[in-house]
């Protein structure tokens, strides 16, 4: 990669060498998860949700950057949904994407109204917030002749999901990076897997990118998925590198180690009936 050809997302770039590291760490291990996974397709065109976060600026620079220099051959699409949140400032987007001639739509629903309507205060609103999203993404994606969505989760998001599973669901399951929806028309990608929060969280505050908190989900206290969180945080502060080493497992299944018969045939196991 070279340091004197950079991407317009990546205009006003830090010039320390502590940036182009973490940079190239970013594309890096973006490229490694599009190609570990399989992400790419012939003639593909991807919707890339943008919320306005850290994340979701971070996945738009790096699949830009890796389109821009010919290691992503598909046609990218900007898509921000406004959820009418109050108080959420709308023109924050389409003023940064229209500046970095980003290709891009902005489509409005209000899915704010119902989902304060349909949950009680007591009660997170994060699992309706995002199935209302999520539908509305989809419809966006086929309206605009997309094959797939690609959403901005990190490797963090991934590692809270799973421990979110194995404490509150009683199974061991994550966020795949790579998935075909329910109606099975598009794939849901998540090329940030292998990229730390960290990492996104430097990126975009070295970039001065205009990062929106979210005020719906993002205010509430007390979640399961923050206080997972604190607990990998706790885990990291007293083992520098638990993060990555339980991100690992995670690539490392040992069906027959487990206990699922359904992965393994427990049953059928046969003992060996040559004599040592």
């Amino acid at each position: 990669m070279l340091d004197s050809e950079i991407h317009p997302l990546f205009e006003g770039a830090p010039t320390s060498t502590t940036f182009k590291k973490l940079r190239k760490r970013i594309i890096r291990q973006t490229r490694e998860a599009i190609e570990q996974y399989g992400m790419v397709e012939r003639d593909a065109k991807w919707l890339v949700c943008l919320s306005g976060g850290k994340d979701s600026y971070t996945l738009l620079a790096a699949l830009a950057e890796l389109q821009w220099r010919g290691l992503l051959p598909v046609e990218i699409l900007a898509c921000n949904l406004d959820q009418g949140q109050p108080g959420f400032p709308s023109g924050v987007l389409p003023e940064f994407l229209e500046r970095m001639k980003v290709p891009h739509r902005i489509e409005y629903k209000d899915t704010y109204s119902v989902v304060v309507d349909k949950i009680p205060d007591t009660k997170t609103f994060c699992s309706l917030c995002s199935r209302l999203r999520r539908g509305n993404l989809y419809r966006v994606a086929r309206e605009e002749g997309c094959s797939a969505i690609v959403l901005g989760h990190h490797r963090d998001d991934i590692l809270e999901t799973f421990m979110m599973s194995f404490f509150h669901g009683g199974k061991l399951a994550t966020m795949p990076p790579k998935l075909v929806n329910d109606e099975g028309d598009l794939f849901v990608y998540r090329p940030l897997s292998h990229v730390a929060e960290e990492d996104c969280e430097k990126f975009a505050a070295a970039m001065n990118y205009p990062v929106i908190p979210c005020d719906l989900c993002g205010s509430q206290d007390g979640l399961q998925r923050q206080q997972v969180k604190q607990m990998l945080n706790e885990w990291e502060k007293n083992s520098p590198g638990r993060r990555q080493v339980m991100f690992k497992a995670l690539t490392n299944a040992n069906p027959s180690h487990l206990l699922d018969s359904s992965l393994f045939d427990f049953a059928g196991l046969q003992r060996s009936t040559i004599k040592p």
